[in-house]
């Protein structure tokens, strides 16, 4: 019962209808979803607004703070009396101390230009003074002493200041106040300006917010600087990705939206209460963006079904079909959940390719297993003519006495087929090959002397390369039988050596006779590579070679027949001092 029950479920047939009705009944759910899609869209509306005027009031504070890196950078630059603060007074008391009331007058005049200032500051790192200049407020001034100790403090600590940020706006807390502070360097003088970060904060104001809602200054690592106390209570984050909001707090019941400042390391946020946003969510609008939501879920979901059902299991199939296609024959279709009707496809498909896979192996072993066998077949014919004329010869020149010739002949025959007896091997010297052709021609010698000459010569650099066994032995063995007669005496040479016309990596074996050649008809048939072996054996020899030449090294070597004076047979070989 089990096992029918998983049957019914894992069908095809029944995961297309219950996706149909997967499809028709979200209808019914999305009246339920709706409220959160509503209220994402309310809070992209509010953030994009709140973030529009965060972004024009950040624009108006640097804007700020970028007059005063002006006048800062411009009182450096024009001030030609600072270089009398750094040096030690002792050398013109006077006018140290007169060009020190000089230079404060004119930061304090001139500050009073820069509404968000609070005071301007030159401090001298060799006679450790500082010129603090505040920005007077009605006809007082403010005790600065801690503001004064604390600036004291930073810049007569040589070893911050060697990795003081001097091309932007920070973060300093003094006096239980944050002050935006800009430090420049004007030879061994710092001359900076502060700003008290709550007298930038007043436009801020006018953003409604709500009772809990507050906008404030963060530092470079997003910790306020201002009513940290109510952000530590609600475990509120201010962490915020400029243009964009996130939810915060506890149960995430703010929003945070954030945008940071062009010039210094300090960024401007709103938290907002996530109550005051949907209490103007209106009724109507949820319903039409219910129709909207739940139209794009549907195309969502169907999508996602038909995938997961019909379209991965079926692509699983076609990925396989074209590994198959291409050759790579170990590809199967994974073995992952899918309806019984795939299952059962990709089951019979893998059972399938292992047949055919196997199949292939086996023909291939079994052609290897087949040329192997041809190829000792072909090495191991030998001429029993060879063999009776031998021992004719030996039978005549014992009949004659002439020992001295009888054990030359016999010494040649002995190597002669120690050499056929190990050529069993698919690859022999060409030392070993060029000697055993000579033997083979000195014998012949013996049985037709007076009709019979040879040469024999090859590059010293390519004896000590492998050739297939008895591939220019046939050849000489060939013209012995078709180009010998008592009325002419006949030369054959053989030749092996390299030339321009052949690549570095072959060499050319070249056998010529000064007999008749070959017929019109013979040679004919060799070019159009016809079997010239007749049911007598003649010239097997030939077919002999082409074919070992075809098994051993296919398309890289070659062979052809010519007449010129004679008969012409060129080889062009691979180059190789291993055994292959």
């Amino acid at each position: 019962m089990k096992l029918f029950n998983r049957s019914l479920f894992n069908s095809l047939r029944f995961k297309l209808v219950a996706g149909l009705m997967l499809i028709m009944l979200p209808m019914v759910s999305f009246l339920i979803y709706n409220n959160y899609y509503s209220m994402d869209v309310v809070r992209n509306q509010v953030a994009q607004s709140n973030g529009n005027m965060l972004n024009l009031y950040m624009g108006l504070i640097d804007t700020t703070l970028l007059d005063i890196d002006n006048y800062l950078l411009k009182f450096a630059a024009e001030e030609t009396g600072l270089y009398i603060l750094d040096r030690l007074p002792e050398v013109d008391d006077d006018l140290y101390n007169l060009e020190r009331i000089w230079l404060f007058t004119e930061l304090r005049d001139n500050a009073t230009y820069y509404k968000a200032l609070d005071y301007f500051f030159v401090y001298s790192p060799l006679n450790k003074d500082l010129l603090f200049a505040p920005k007077l407020t009605g006809s007082v001034y403010t005790n600065n002493d801690t503001v004064k100790e604390d600036i004291s403090g930073l810049l007569g600590d040589e070893q911050s200041m060697k990795n003081y940020p001097y091309d932007t706006w920070t973060v300093l807390p003094m006096d239980g106040q944050n002050y935006l502070l800009h430090i420049i360097k004007a030879g061994n003088l710092y001359i900076g300006a502060g700003v008290n970060a709550d007298d930038v904060m007043g436009p801020l104001d006018l953003l409604d917010l709500g009772t809990e809602g507050r906008s404030l200054l963060v530092d470079g690592n997003n910790a306020p600087l201002q009513d940290a106390a109510f952000f530590k209570e609600h475990e509120i984050d201010l962490s915020y990705t400029p243009h964009t909001y996130r939810l915060s707090g506890a149960e995430d019941q703010y929003l945070v939206i954030g945008e940071e400042s062009g010039i210094g390391e300090f960024g401007l946020v709103a938290v907002v209460p996530d109550q005051n946003i949907l209490e103007k969510l209106p009724y109507l609008q949820r319903i039409i963006l219910l129709i909207a939501t739940g139209t794009i879920l549907i195309l969502v979901v169907s999508v996602y079904f038909l995938r997961r059902v019909v379209l991965l299991p079926i692509n699983r199939i076609v990925v396989a079909m074209r590994k198959i296609r291409e050759g790579y024959m170990e590809a199967r279709i994974p073995n992952k959940p899918a309806s019984n009707e795939f299952e059962m496809m990709n089951e019979t498909f893998n059972s399938m390719v292992c047949d055919i896979q196997q199949l292939k192996i086996d023909v291939y072993e079994e052609q290897l297993i087949n040329q192997k066998a041809e190829l000792k077949q072909l090495q191991l014919q030998i001429n029993p003519h060879f063999f009776l004329n031998s021992l004719n010869i030996v039978y005549y020149l014992a009949q004659e006495k002439k020992y001295g010739l009888i054990q030359e002949l016999s010494f040649s025959l002995i190597r002669y087929f120690r050499f056929m007896f190990r050529s069993q091997t698919d690859y022999v010297l060409l030392q070993d090959e060029l000697s055993h052709t000579e033997n083979y021609l000195k014998i012949q010698n013996f049985r037709f002397p007076g009709s019979l000459t040879y040469a024999i010569s090859a590059e010293d650099e390519l004896r000590d390369c492998y050739i297939p066994p008895l591939i220019i032995q046939s050849f000489a063995e060939n013209t012995i039988k078709h180009a010998i007669n008592t009325d002419d005496p006949t030369h054959i040479a053989i030749e092996i050596g390299r030339n321009d016309s052949i690549p570095e990596d072959r060499m050319l074996i070249r056998i010529h006779d000064t007999g008749r050649g070959f017929s019109e008809d013979v040679l004919q048939k060799l070019h159009q590579e016809t079997n010239l072996m007749n049911e007598e054996g003649e010239h097997i020899g030939i077919w002999n070679v082409r074919r070992r030449l075809r098994l051993l090294y296919g398309d890289k070597a070659g062979i052809a027949f010519s007449n010129e004076n004679g008969a012409v047979v060129e080889m062009i070989l691979p180059l190789s001092r291993e055994m292959r």
